[in-house]
């Protein structure tokens, strides 16, 4: 037998017996790598190019928050949103931050860093406690939390879809004019679906929308630390 022919074999069995396709595998990281970037923000290339990066690490989920205040220095992020500056903005005080800036990483929720400084940023991350919250599970369309002990004033849980390519955008005005800049895990939406308060939770999950991934965080409020996180 021909080794296309192994190959195809099993394919048509499962498709013959309306078998689902294998789920795709999780991933709990080690560490969550937020970016804080903006395409108008001339800083800010330097530091997506830091997180292409950092997103080949297997033990690390890496995010990309496009913010909006610095659309009014003529061009409109494409992906920015003001969700996403007010997750920002809210990390602030906890970081001990006067503002918010850009290009800013965060690791794990905990510590903050320039984003253009990948050596800094490395130091952080391995530094950085281990994540020792709830276990988490993605299954069939249900988000799985465990039991465990939770901060007294328990934790959120965030949705993050997010696009797991490399993607290239023109940009036509702003201090990055006449650039194309490269972005990678860019973040599409962001959504609270509910509070941990220690007990085993089962919440409903909607697929992923087209060609995003699905991450989960569950942290402190505040912008508290992250205290687990998985994605698919």
């Amino acid at each position: 037998m021909s080794s296309r022919l192994a190959v195809l074999l099993p394919l048509a069995l499962t498709a013959s017996l309306g078998l689902a396709a294998p789920a795709r595998a999780q991933s709990s990281p080690v560490a969550v790598v937020e970016l804080f970037t903006s395409q108008g923000c001339s800083s800010c290339p330097p530091a997506n190019a830091n997180l292409i990066t950092l997103s080949q690490r297997s033990d690390l989920l890496v995010l990309s928050f496009a913010v909006t205040y610095w659309d009014r220095l003529g061009w409109k992020d494409t992906f920015g949103k003001p969700e996403f500056t007010e997750r920002q903005v809210i990390y602030e005080p906890a970081l001990e931050q006067f503002g918010p800036y850009t290009p800013q990483m965060v690791v794990n929720g905990r510590a903050t860093v320039v984003g253009n400084r990948l050596a800094e940023i490395d130091a952080l991350i391995a530094a950085a406690p281990p994540l020792a919250g709830p276990s988490l599970s993605l299954e069939a369309g249900q988000l799985g939390i465990g039991a465990g002990s939770a901060p007294p004033a328990g934790a959120d849980v965030w949705r993050v879809s997010y696009d797991p390519h490399t993607v290239a955008v023109p940009v036509g005005k702003g201090e990055n004019s006449g650039r194309t800049l490269a972005h990678t895990h860019v973040v599409h939406e962001l959504e609270k679906l509910g509070h941990w308060t220690g007990a085993a939770l089962q919440m409903p999950l909607a697929p992923s929308p087209e060609g995003l991934r699905t991450a989960i965080l569950v942290q402190q409020p505040q912008g508290g630390p992250v205290l687990a996180a998985i994605t698919d």
